[in-house]
């Protein structure tokens, strides 16, 4: 296997716990419009955004849901809970950015939150300094499944997608990984992966330094 030229970080979920803000934001936020939000449309919507995000709001509340109305409150109720907390990292976040720090891997976000939001939790979890590159999902308009915020992310570090590592948590965020042809490492948060999710990761780990072991024994690259 060809070696790893850099390494691309989702957040919400797979850097820092900040998926329960997500799913507590959609009852709050839809129910003045009208709709009882469901279990299947929190893990539905987990991991998209911008046209995906309403295609995914649409098949769970309909056509006629004013989707782009919902979608600017769902943002604005996480941003501003997040800008005032400081989001828990995950567990075994820090090993895994020094060991491929030391190793001069760049590194990137690829996150569907807003940009404000990902240097806020960046800069509080004091992490901001071994990131080359970050990039919101606003900024592209296609959300995960859709590998395109991987693709421009790729581009921006300077590496082929086949010898790019995404890290990710959700099963939109593991199916663009897979999309895109890159070498995608899940470590779930909030959903265990499925069959069909786990034939689409490179492997599945429970935390996020367990990826330095894969590393080490060359089954990444």
């Amino acid at each position: 296997m060809a070696a790893i030229q850099g390494v691309i970080f989702d957040m919400d979920g797979l850097m820092f716990d900040t998926e329960p803000v997500w799913g507590q934001c959609w009852a709050p936020v839809c129910e003045p419009y009208g709709y009882e939000v469901s279990d299947e449309l929190v893990a539905g919507v987990r991991g998209c955004a911008g046209d995906t995000m309403y295609a995914a709001l649409r098949k769970y509340l309909g056509d006629d849901a004013p989707v782009e109305k919902i979608w600017v409150d769902a943002k604005r109720y996480v941003q501003d809970y997040v800008m005032s907390h400081a989001m828990p990292k995950k567990p075994g976040l820090d090993d895994l950015l020094e060991y491929l720090h030391d190793r001069a891997l760049p590194m990137a976000v690829a996150s569907g939150s807003v940009e404000e939001v990902i240097r806020h939790n960046l800069n509080a979890g004091g992490i901001s300094h071994y990131f080359d590159v970050l990039l919101s999902g606003e900024s592209i308009g296609r959300g995960k499944p859709d590998p395109l915020i991987f693709f421009e992310t790729a581009k921006l570090l300077g590496t082929r997608p086949e010898r790019t590592l995404v890290l990710e948590d959700s099963f939109n965020g593991v199916e663009a990984g897979h999309n895109g042809h890159f070498v995608t490492v899940m470590v779930p948060d909030l959903a265990e992966p499925d069959d069909r999710i786990r034939s689409m990761a490179t492997a599945v780990v429970d935390r996020l330094d367990q990826v330095i072991d894969l590393m080490e024994a060359g089954e990444l690259g």
